[in-house]
């Protein structure tokens, strides 16, 4: 029988790895740039918005993770401007690992953005997190994140920033990782239109960060 890798929650990590917890919008400049951005949708996507939109506020309590994913998730992203490239590619359920201080992490990523050839991903960018409870008995998304980030620092061995969301229902909230310190964006509410726009608004960011900077060597 194969050895079951131990997942390790927020406060484990912090522990392990002498990280430090920032939460806001304003409390990092990196998380600042990320944030503090908007955008304006075209006649189609606001088409595709408010048809996504319908229903929203009123169905998603009833989503589990896969109607959350299907109903939600990949609207959200397309219109966020998350499409492969020839530069990086979406990567689903994929498993990374590293160790990291003597420490072995290993994680499933519901979706990760990465620099890879086919099916292995080489250079991780980004990574995505979704739970329909923000606490489940399998784990805790916030750890998983945490881990995939400090995963994804000790591979890429470059100094750049990590970035990352986590999805809890209706909650999405975003991160930047650099060094050992990490930034937590104020919750954004999907249901609230407004709150919806901004993080398409957030995902169109990250993807000009990516191509701009992080991709360059």
């Amino acid at each position: 029988m194969a050895k079951k890798i131990k997942q390790y929650g927020e406060a484990e990590l912090i522990k392990m790895f002498g990280l430090k917890r920032l939460v806001g919008n304003n409390q990092h400049a990196l998380m600042q740039e990320l944030t503090q951005t908007q955008t304006i949708l075209t006649a189609g996507e606001q088409y595709l918005f408010d048809d996504v939109f319908v229903d929203l506020a009123e169905k998603i309590g009833g989503w589990n993770e896969e109607m959350l994913k299907m109903n939600l998730i990949a609207f959200i992203l397309r219109l966020g401007h998350l499409r492969e490239t020839d530069e990086y590619k979406t990567y689903y359920e994929s498993t990374i690992e590293a160790t990291i201080e003597n420490n072995f992490l290993k994680v499933k990523t519901d979706m990760m953005i990465a620099k890879g050839i086919l099916e292995i991903p080489e250079t991780p960018y980004f990574y995505f997190q979704e739970y329909k409870k923000v606490k489940d008995p399998k784990g805790d998304v916030t750890g998983q994140l945490l881990e995939a980030l400090l995963i994804a620092q000790e591979k890429n061995n470059n100094g750049k920033p990590m970035y990352g969301c986590t999805v809890f229902g209706r909650e999405w909230e975003f991160y930047v990782m650099i060094d050992r310190t990490y930034c937590i964006s104020k919750p954004y509410n999907c249901t609230d239109k407004d709150n919806l726009l901004q993080i398409i608004a957030v995902l169109r960011k990250f993807k000009e960060i990516l191509e701009t900077r992080l991709l360059k060597p």
